[in-house]
């Protein structure tokens, strides 16, 4: 296959993510091709140190650079803010909007990255009052109520309100949830040990609850051991087998191991327990006769493609290929595989049958000084742990001024008592109930030309631009 130098290769690119990011990069000597990266942020974000900002550790713009700065240098790449709210497989075309603006991308390519988001396993509701951790609102919204609910135990007027003002439930015993009870532990014991003056913070209760019957148990017996073992001796109270029922704004129902119901007085909830891939990929499957997953993920092909679509490449949290796990480097390394799949059918060579996954190793930190690491048939814990999950988290942080403030940080953090980022508003804590209380009409919106009516696709508009 080949393409007219006058004509370069239309490639788009869905997702600013490690997928989206990382192929769009691999891509970056081809001449010949044209990329178009369309995502719902204009950032970069490096989801697995989410958790440090919601603790106060890191700033949002350390562990999330601007796409366009990261991009700036590679000139066959342009960046496009929007949701992608349809594919069209049949016409080639990717239609996005951003506050009621539609544009539409034709492709010859199309490399699908659009991750997935946080699952309540069919109980929405419990969003309203246990946050997820997905994004950059959702990590600047659990910051506002984490510190914000020791400022209210400090103006609570009963030892009950107190009590359950400095209550924290964390759902989901995996790495996000493991790291989160910690730092909130650390939170409580350390950095804000001596602040107040009606309240005394080392007494907050954290509380770690699962359905399953183990701590991580994607590394195995002796890691999830371990990390029960340290998380039980900085104070959180692990309990397993069991499964929330129900959450409401001051607390939460749970479901005990011998059928009982519980209900634990909190005012913070995070939820960090299942996920559910982007809407897009259910949406590819019906088109292109594929099937999803229970976590709505779309099964694709050896190579990564959709039935009869070679030219759609599905990678990261939102594709289904042999039990291969959501994290960050299948997402990376199915992104760079997909683009020398491109970059061989524009060179007109054969293309590889399958992807190949590497497995580098899966690591979480419990707390400053102790982490598990499990890496090939190799397990670790503890500070030698620790280390080894400071060195990759910082090679895989995008820029070289991210890496330098990101140290400093946590050095402040893990070698003091200090937090950096302690800033939390009400705007943070409130404003997506406000934004979703909304009444259609005052949904921000872009205001529109009425020449622009006369229009359709990103194409036509920007070549009347042209000619003007």
């Amino acid at each position: 296959m080949s393409t007219h130098p006058s004509s370069p290769h239309r490639v788009v690119v869905i997702g600013s993510g490690f997928g989206g990011l990382f192929g769009t990069q691999a891509l970056r000597r081809r001449k010949d091709v044209e990329i178009t990266l369309i995502a719902k942020t204009t950032h970069h974000l490096f989801q697995p140190l989410l958790y440090q900002v919601a603790t106060g550790i890191l700033s949002e713009g350390e562990i999330a650079p601007s796409t366009r700065e990261v991009l700036a240098r590679q000139k066959n790449a342009r960046v496009v803010l929007g949701t992608v709210t349809h594919v069209d497989l049949e016409s080639r075309t990717v239609t996005s909007e951003v506050l009621g603006r539609e544009t539409v991308t034709s492709y010859d390519e199309l490399l699908v990255a659009a991750g997935a988001g946080q699952s309540w396993f069919g109980n929405d509701g419990f969003a309203r009052h246990a946050p997820g951790m997905k994004s950059i609102d959702d990590a600047l919204e659990l910051r506002g109520r984490i510190f914000g609910a020791f400022e209210l135990a400090e103006l609570a007027r009963t030892p009950v309100e107190a009590e359950r003002a400095l209550t924290f439930v964390v759902v989901g015993a995996g790495p996000t949830g493991v790291e989160m009870a910690g730092q909130i532990a650390e939170l409580a014991n350390r950095t804000l040990k001596n602040d107040f003056r009606r309240i005394d913070p080392t007494k907050a209760r954290i509380i770690l609850v699962d359905a399953v019957d183990q701590v991580l148990p994607s590394f195995g017996d002796r890691l999830g051991g371990a990390a029960k073992r340290r998380l039980t001796d900085m104070g959180v109270d692990v309990r397993l087998g069991t499964m929330v029922t129900d959450v409401d704004s001051s607390g939460i129902v749970v479901k005990e191991p011998d059928g009982s119901s519980t209900r634990i007085e909190a005012l913070t909830k995070v939820w960090a327990a299942g996920v559910q891939a982007s809407p897009l990929a259910r949406q590819l499957a019906e088109q292109s006769g594929a099937e999803v997953d229970r976590a709505g993920r779309v099964l694709v092909l050896p190579d990564l493609t959709l039935p009869g679509h070679p030219e759609v490449h599905v990678v990261g949290d939102m594709m289904s290929l042999d039990g291969l796990p959501g994290v960050a480097q299948v997402a990376i390394q199915g992104a760079r595989f997909s683009a020398k799949q491109i970059g061989r059918r524009l060179d007109g060579t054969p293309t590889e049958e399958a992807f190949r996954y590497f497995d580098k190793g899966s690591m979480a930190t419990i707390s400053r000084f102790s982490a598990v690491a499990s890496i090939g048939r190799l397990r670790f814990a503890g500070f030698f742990a620790w280390v080894l999950w400071l060195a990759i988290h910082l090679v895989y942080i995008i820029g070289f001024k991210h890496r330098v403030t990101t140290l400093l940080h946590w050095a402040v953090s893990f070698l003091g008592r200090g937090r950096a980022e302690r800033v939390a508003t009400e705007q943070q804590v409130f404003g997506r109930r406000a934004m979703d209380a909304l009444p259609q009409r005052e949904v921000p919106s872009i205001p529109s030309d009425p020449a622009d009516h006369e229009v359709s696709g990103v194409a036509e508009l920007e070549g009347r631009h042209r000619g003007a």
